[in-house]
């Protein structure tokens, strides 16, 4: 009995048809729009990323999906074919920061004179780069604001576990305060009580302090404080 193909042996099979068949015009279209998607991310980073601030590259960036966008979008329109590197918008996005301009170029936006004023004018023939450029900056700008809002989130939590342990030092502080007033009311409450229980040691009586006065009693001269009677010389 013959023994049947595994559901692997039969997916590879499969999968070596597929590549046998495959035409090398779509092959090598494959290969260059790889190397396309690839000479762009560098174009970003390290070549957008690297020489400028985080927020000036994810600026421009968005300017340049924007002019991509707007001519995929509308592509027989004038307005968005072009661009004015004097504008101020377009100074501060492109033309300044490193890097953004290269990357319009590779956009397959070129260097032109329009009566003696300049522009960056779109080639049609580079739709294809246009197309693939926007998705990679879509892609790019995804992931940066990913990564600056992770980076937002975390700061947040460092500060505010800060904060919690600032507090719960203060709380501690206010804690042993009132465990040392706690204890020293206790220990004054203590003495006191002792002291009142204990009363003085040395306290004298009255009666112990004045002498009784002499009392003379009728009859014979005894008096209460002398033993011997009082005898009168005239008697």
């Amino acid at each position: 009995m013959t023994e049947r193909p595994s559901s692997e042996a039969i997916a590879a099979a499969a999968t070596a048809a597929l590549q046998r068949n495959r035409s090398p015009t779509t092959s090598t279209s494959e290969e260059h729009d790889h190397e396309k998607r690839q000479s762009f991310r560098r174009l970003i980073d390290p070549g957008i990323f690297r020489p400028n601030s985080r927020d000036q590259a994810l600026a421009s960036l968005k300017t340049l999906l924007k002019i991509a966008d707007n001519l995929l979008r509308e592509p027989d329109n004038p307005k968005f074919q072009q661009f004015k590197p004097t504008n101020d918008l377009i100074k501060r996005r492109l033309i300044e920061p490193k890097g953004t301009l290269e990357y319009a170029i590779a956009l397959g936006f070129r260097a032109e004179v329009k009566d003696f004023q300049p522009y960056y004018v779109f080639n049609p023939r580079h739709v294809t780069d246009l197309r693939i450029g926007a998705a990679i900056l879509e892609e790019a700008i995804d992931l940066e604001e990913k990564k600056q809002e992770r980076l937002k989130r975390s700061r947040a939590e460092e500060k505010a576990a800060a904060a919690a342990a600032a507090q719960n030092v203060k709380l501690a502080f206010l804690d042993d305060r009132k465990t040392k007033a706690l204890r020293d009311s206790r220990e004054k409450a203590r003495r006191n009580a002792s002291e009142t229980h204990q009363g003085p040691s040395d306290v004298t009586s009255d009666t112990d302090a004045c002498p009784l006065p002499e009392v003379v009693m009728p009859g014979v001269g005894y008096s209460l404080a002398s033993s011997e009677p009082d005898v009168d010389p005239e008697e």
